[in-house]
């Protein structure tokens, strides 16, 4: 299981998906959860792309064999649903893997938490990094006259 929000997809994720796929072996099966629009704009920033169309994405990428929305009141509630054998951490992601660890335990579930080490680097390998480009740029009418 690989997790994230996946707003604006750069090679980052891609990156990440695959990486994750491969922590589970030969024949894993990649299931993705995909924050809601609630958690990613009290954890992070507002949204670009909503959960729907995020979700819609995320599930065309190669690596994945199934996408969800993640709940918007307990993370675990889909952990639950999944059992999944291990929950991939992203490499820019922020979790405290010993207090997931423990959480995973005190609810009886037995998946192992793995973090992700490496980044596909880029030039925009970040949501970010394309938001503060495109709010950088100047204004030009070449550029933004079909938009």
């Amino acid at each position: 299981m690989a997790t994230g929000t996946f707003d604006i997809i750069h090679p980052g994720h891609g990156y990440y998906l695959e990486e994750s796929k491969k922590l589970g072996g030969k024949d894993a099966k990649l299931v993705v959860v995909v924050a809601r629009d609630k958690t990613v704009r009290s954890r992070k920033r507002v949204p670009i792309v909503d959960e729907k169309q995020r979700l819609e994405v995320v599930k065309m990428i190669k690596p994945v064999d199934e996408a969800y929305l993640g709940s918007t009141t307990d993370m675990f509630k889909i952990v639950e649903k999944i059992m999944p054998d291990i929950i991939s951490i992203g490499p820019d992601q922020s979790f405290n893997l010993e207090k997931l660890r423990k959480e995973l335990k005190e609810r009886n579930l037995t998946s192992k938490v793995m973090k992700v080490e490496g980044y596909k680097r880029s030039t925009l390998d970040s949501s970010c990094k394309i938001i503060k480009k495109i709010k950088d740029m100047e204004f030009d009418e070449k550029i933004f006259r079909k938009c």
